[in-house]
């Protein structure tokens, strides 16, 4: 691992896992931090208990990022609006934890309406259903009869859940995929959500943004928990 100056991100040495901290990420691009290394799950677990991830897309190498402020949720902050209550109620769906991760994964990388590319790259695909293998990586799909409509992935370690992309295919599918999860960890005691970035279907979901030093530090307290110890095979079902 190398840097000249605070002006460009780290070079990653691909033989030896190692980042440089959070602190020293680029402010232009917002977190951009580190250049190279590997998709491995070695490489993936020891980013994401640093509060790094990868973004990227087909053709660049992998760039690793810690941006400033981080879009998180706390669950037991969590409050469902008025509107999306009348929706759960109205809405003739099943929600499942793990039935269908590849599936997920991806739907969450097919293009999104006015973008041809996606950040969720072939390489990515593969790096995260192996994580989703060795039990890091869980997905939770929104059924409509045996029609797949919306769904999440991300990874968890220790009592920390970082979720990664999202999709649906009617209407609202993935606000009842995020509020079904926040609601599971809430019970298993998870203080905190990782979003990553922010963005409007994020803020209206009740994220909030917190500097990075103040994620870093809630982050070491969730990763000193157990991991989540429930089967990440929960039903529910709205008929």
């Amino acid at each position: 691992m190398s840097r000249d100056n605070n002006s460009i991100p780290a070079l990653l040495d691909p033989t030896q896992i190692g980042f440089p901290p959070g602190r020293h990420a680029l402010s232009d691009p917002n977190g951009l931090l580190a250049i190279g290394g590997r998709l491995t799950p070695a490489w993936l677990e020891a980013a994401y208990r640093r509060g790094i991830f990868p973004w990227y897309e087909e053709g660049q190498p992998i760039l690793w990022w810690s941006p400033s402020p981080r879009c998180v949720v706390f669950p037991q902050e969590f409050r469902i609006g008025r509107t999306l209550r009348k929706l759960l109620r109205q809405q003739r769906l099943s929600v499942t934890f793990d039935r269908a991760f590849g599936r997920v994964i991806r739907a969450c990388s097919a293009p999104r309406s006015g973008s041809d590319g996606t950040w969720i790259t072939g390489a990515m695909l593969l790096a995260y259903e192996e994580m989703h293998r060795l039990g890091h990586a869980h997905s939770l799909e929104v059924w409509r009869g045996d029609e797949l409509v919306g769904g999440l992935y991300g990874l968890a370690f220790g009592g920390v859940f970082f979720g990664e992309s999202m999709f649906n295919r009617i209407p609202n599918a993935s606000k009842v995929a995020f509020v079904h999860l926040v609601r599971e960890l809430e019970l298993w005691g998870c203080p905190l959500i990782d979003c990553q970035v922010s963005n409007p279907h994020l803020l209206s979901l009740g994220a909030k943004e917190i500097p990075r030093k103040e994620f870093e530090h809630l982050l070491r307290e969730g990763l000193s928990m157990p991991p989540f110890q429930q089967p990440w095979r929960s039903v529910w079902r709205y008929e």
